[in-house]
């Protein structure tokens, strides 16, 4: 029995390979604009956009621009979830931030809709589109590290397993998520949880400069030093302030060996593994991360519980700092051993080819009550055909000590981001699995206290601008100064007309 059979749903196809610019050059040679386009606005009224206009904006570019029909297109229009099935007006592969700015400037002066697209992890599918423009990213990724200095420098369309592999090489890291092939853009803005996270705190928290393409096609620089605000706002505020072209990332020294894995009991033991959580949680080392899930497989109605675990401590003392976890019975299975950091990263990845389609709700937990525990045992039901995931993401340590005002990023207080995934075949009839998540919700949410941007689909505008709290006037306002028109919109959208 083996976790990366429950993840699924959560780390789901791989996305493809980047392209390199001399691709690029043979797909942008296949683009033949033979009429005018049909695309849609921000607003998603009908437009055409002339012939000869995208024609000059293909030639423009060092990349390439796909249509529908091109090689490469539905590669990229493509996200993590099967079940999104969106079709762009055109696609736009930028392999600089020259592109970037041209394919933006191109969006503002006709009120394009426009998606951005990293490594297409979006539940909700915001990295695509029907009708308008997309810019995909994957032409765009490159890591490199100043081992002298301790930072690595990020292209913005890369995934987190190129930053993990080049730090690591030299016995340096930063928090980079949990899956290898996720984007280092839409996980960075928005936040960026990890394995070593509670150690060294979010993945935006360690980010020291960003170059941001703004809806002015502008390229700035973004730091404590220089545009201080538009710093503040990409940390926490995700992808409504500009595309982030390059991240500047700090680095920590760290051993290469770590202790992971999974500590695995039966279904029925749900509420013993939950109360452990939250008996133990809050107050474990920082060298800890420890996740707790229940879930249930596609094929069968057997369930299980338990956690998965990151020491990256000494390695002599995980045994003991483990035990406690350990302490509930006998486990079906337990995983945990010393890995190689980068290949623990890298465990969670899933490049089959799949047929599912996938629904989630998520919110942040700062407490684990009497109340979530039975809303959790009482509204888990697995079902023959379906995958069902709950999942706590470990949170506090360093992400908690940083003041809340400090980044946009307002969720300081979480012990773990909990979320719920329902994972069905994608041509089976949908309304069934989602209206069980979401009653199932209906008794989790009380528990929440907000969510996190990347993992929500259908919040009300007065639900998203909430969910910044404190922090929302000011991010208002700078909406207003960098994105007056709403052009990033396809985000957890702060509504410049408030």
């Amino acid at each position: 029995m083996d976790r990366r059979l429950f993840l699924r749903s959560a780390v789901a196809a791989g996305v493809s390979a980047a392209a390199t610019p001399a691709l690029a050059a043979q797909f942008a040679a296949l683009t033949k604009v033979g009429s005018n386009i049909n695309a849609v606005t921000g607003d998603r009224a009908a437009i055409e956009i002339e012939q000869a206009a995208v024609k000059e904006l293909a030639d423009s570019l060092r990349g390439n621009v796909l249509l529908p029909g091109n090689a490469g297109y539905d590669a990229a229009r493509r996200v993590l979830n099967s079940g999104i099935d969106k079709h762009p007006a055109f696609v736009v592969q930028p392999v600089g931030a020259t592109d970037i700015r041209k394919a933006v400037t191109f969006a503002r002066e006709r009120d394009l809709l426009l998606a951005v697209k990293c490594g297409g992890h979006s539940y909700a599918g915001k990295s695509t589109c029907d009708g308008g423009m997309q810019i995909d990213l994957s032409t765009l990724r490159h890591a490199r590290v100043d081992a002298t200095r301790r930072i690595a420098h990020v292209a913005g369309g890369s995934l987190l397993g190129e930053l993990d592999g080049e730090s690591m090489a030299v016995g340096l890291v930063t928090t980079a998520g949990t899956v290898s092939h996720t984007g280092i853009g839409g996980l960075t803005t928005a936040g960026g949880f990890g394995r070593v996270g509670r150690r060294f705190g979010l993945a935006l928290d360690n980010v020291v400069g960003a170059d941001v393409v703004t809806a002015d096609g502008r390229l700035l620089h973004a730091s404590a030093e220089e545009n201080e605000d538009l710093f503040w706002a990409v940390r926490g505020g995700g992808g409504n302030f500009g595309i982030v072209t390059n991240f500047e990332m700090a680095l920590h020294p760290m051993e290469r060996r770590v202790v992971g894995g999974d500590i695995l009991y039966s279904g029925s033991m749900v509420r013993e593994v939950f109360e452990k959580y939250r008996e133990y949680g809050a107050s474990v080392s920082d060298y800890l991360y420890c996740d707790a899930f229940t879930a249930s497989m596609m094929e069968g109605t057997d369930s299980m519980a338990g956690f998965h675990v990151c020491w990256s401590g000494p390695e002599n003392e995980a045994e003991k700092i483990l035990a406690p976890l350990r302490s509930l019975g006998t486990p079906l299975a337990d995983t945990v051993k010393a890995w190689d950091y980068v290949e623990l990263q890298r465990s969670g990845d899933s490049t089959e080819a799949r047929n599912v389609a996938q629904y989630m709700k998520a919110g942040f937990i700062n407490d684990v009550p009497d109340s979530l525990i039975d809303a959790i045992a009482d509204g888990f039901e697995p079902m023959d055909g379906r995958t069902v995931f709950l999942y706590c993401q470990h949170s506090g340590g360093a992400i908690g000590r940083v003041p809340t005002p400090d980044t946009a990023f307002a969720h300081r207080k979480s012990l773990a981001n909990m979320f719920v995934i329902v994972e069905w075949a994608k041509d089976a009839e949908a309304d069934t699995h989602v209206r069980y998540i979401r009653d199932w919700w209906g008794q989790l949410e009380p528990a929440t206290d907000g969510y996190y941007t990347v993992d929500t689909s259908d919040e009300s505008r007065a639900v998203r601008h909430a969910n910044y709290q404190g922090n929302f006037p000011r991010l208002l306002a700078l909406k207003k100064k960098y994105d007056p028109t709403n052009l990033f919109r396809l985000n957890a959208n702060i509504n410049p007309a408030g």
